[in-house]
């Protein structure tokens, strides 16, 4: 059932049903878990919750903000205390559009004049609203409303004003008539006399809801006994919060210590569950690449580069773009998946890499070696779960982490399909198909890794990104340890590894076209920062 069809149930069913009043998000999912079934979005405590006054001094839009955070927050019916309309029939047309988009289930609104005063405050002395004028009102919210069980309640102030019961039939019945789904009769009085006698006269023609926060002592089988269709307790979310925060606040001030009120207040636990952080958990596991799973990475950060002056005494790594080192936009980009236990491979200048939330390990050979060396002293991070093994000089989109992480296979390389090869690419790759826009996943089968000098055909270019599952990493070691047996071990690449490794297992490749830059140059800097 849709939230505007539970509101109407409510008002024209057989049964007293009551709303409970919500500020907020958080005091919306508070109403609904007490076991009410629908709330009643309260001008007087959404605009103190904002620390203003009930005046229309918070805007309408703010209002709707308001409404949008308890409508997400929620499944039950809200009906929104909209004051006057804030403003003629034009603004009540807007109102009910913008309303219905947030899934608010109804408005009710109050024929006073705009900007309104809380009925409360000298009641008596507020102007109504000119009968025709607020009928038409009415008439534009009916005629505006797409759902066709979206209500409209009108509010009567007459007994508020002082104008007595005569005045509260007439304009009830010229409310009906121009098409509110129920009427809302107001009193300030501290008994129920004025609803009593509106009741008697009213003769059940149309749903009535009520508001008993000042005759709140009379019993409620009297209201069922009346007729009345709804209540609503319309401002005790709010109040009974701030007597608790007053509490609160004061005795931490006093003692100028938590010790007397932590055992006193909810749980910051139980404002997790409120907020629904087990969901958030749950969809983690769904969505999010690493969620539940065990993934380190290995950056091989240990040359020097070609820079000049640029990497005269700083590693290539460090190199800054937009302002942040290479390493560090790596590192971010790690955390934000989720992926926290990061070593990285040192060399030239490595008391310039110091970072407190990484490993360090010490390729003091850097200069004799090439970055298969700088892998091997890492050998001891894989196995730990699913290993990410970068290159220290690059920078991609995120997007291009994401979808290593999603792939299930053991091994999987990324390549760019879309790479200029000339003599000076390092990392070709050849695969058994090449990029497709038909090729699912855009995923192929590595054949074998090379240099383009030797003149064959390639289908792109391994950009320095790779995974290693568990079980992949057991085939990765056991290469490492074959190659590291022999004596040109210095001078072998990731490529020359890649060459070994199609021997003993498969490697997949995941195709990007472009997105992603390596850094040789001053060139590529000012790409890599137009890139991100």
């Amino acid at each position: 059932m849709k939230k505007t069809q539970k509101l109407r149930q409510m008002l024209t069913g057989p049964e007293l049903d009551f709303i409970m009043e919500a500020h907020n998000g958080i005091s919306a999912k508070i109403v609904e878990e007490a076991g009410f079934q629908g709330i009643w979005g309260s001008g007087l405590t959404i605009s103190a919750s904002l620390g203003v006054r009930d005046n229309n001094e918070a805007s309408w839009t703010q209002v709707l903000d308001v409404m949008e955070y308890m409508s997400d927050a929620s499944r039950l019916p809200i009906l929104l205390d909209g004051d006057t309309g804030y403003g003629n029939f034009n603004n009540m047309r807007r109102l009910v559009r913008k309303l219905e988009q947030r899934g608010v289930a109804g408005v009710c609104i109050e024929d006073k004049l705009f900007p309104k005063t809380n009925s409360f405050i000298s009641g008596e002395t507020q102007p109504l609203a000119d009968i025709d004028e607020f009928c038409g009102k009415i008439q534009a919210a009916k005629e505006t409303q797409l759902d066709d069980d979206f209500c409209v309640v009108a509010r009567l102030e007459s007994f508020i004003a002082g104008w007595g019961l005569d005045e509260a039939l007439r304009r009830g019945e010229a409310y009906r008539k121009a098409g509110a789904d129920a009427i809302l009769v107001h009193s300030k009085k501290a008994d129920s006399s004025d609803i009593e006698a509106f009741m008697k006269e009213w003769g059940n023609r149309h749903p009535v809801v009520i508001v008993p926060t000042k005759y709140y002592s009379t019993p409620t089988d009297r209201f069922r006994e009346m007729g009345i269709n709804m209540i609503i307790w319309a401002n005790h979310t709010l109040r009974s919060a701030i007597q608790s925060m007053q509490q609160t606040v004061e005795q931490i001030y006093r003692d100028q210590s938590l010790i007397n009120v932590e055992g006193k207040i909810t749980t910051v636990s139980e404002v997790f569950r409120l907020q629904g952080a087990d969901e958030l958990k749950e969809a983690e596991k769904k969505y999010l690449p690493t969620s539940g799973k065990k993934i380190n990475a290995i950056i091989l950060a240990a040359s020097q580069g070609n820079l000049g002056d640029l990497t005269k005494d700083i590693p290539k790594t460090m190199l800054k773009v937009n302002g942040k080192p290479l390493l560090s936009m790596q590192i971010d980009d790690l955390n934000r998946v989720g992926v926290k236990d990061i070593s990285v491979v040192r060399g030239f200048a490595k008391e310039k890499i110091a970072l407190g939330n990484v490993k360090t390990i010490d390729n003091d050979r850097y200069a004799a070696t090439k970055e298969l060396s700088s892998l091997y002293l890492a050998k001891d991070q894989l196995g730990k779960g699913t290993t990410v093994v970068s290159y220290g000089d690059i920078v991609y989109k995120n997007y291009i982490l994401n979808d290593l992480l999603n792939d299930d296979n053991d091994i999987t390389i990324i390549a760019d399909a879309d790479s200029e090869l000339n003599e000076d690419t390092q990392d070709i790759i050849v695969t058994d198909k090449p990029y497709s826009r038909n090729l699912y996943s855009n995923t192929a089968k590595l054949l074998s890794a090379r240099n383009i000098k030797d003149g064959q055909p390639a289908n792109g270019e391994f950009i320095g990104l790779w995974k290693i599952s568990e079980a992949g990493a057991a085939h990765v070691t056991a290469a490492m340890e074959h190659l590291a047996a022999q004596e040109n071990f210095d001078a072998l690449t990731v490529v020359d590894l890649f060459n070994e490794l199609v021997k003993r297992t498969t490697i997949a490749v995941k195709f990007v076209k472009g997105d992603w830059l390596d850094i040789d140059s001053i060139v590529d800097l000012q790409k890599a920062g137009e890139l991100l």
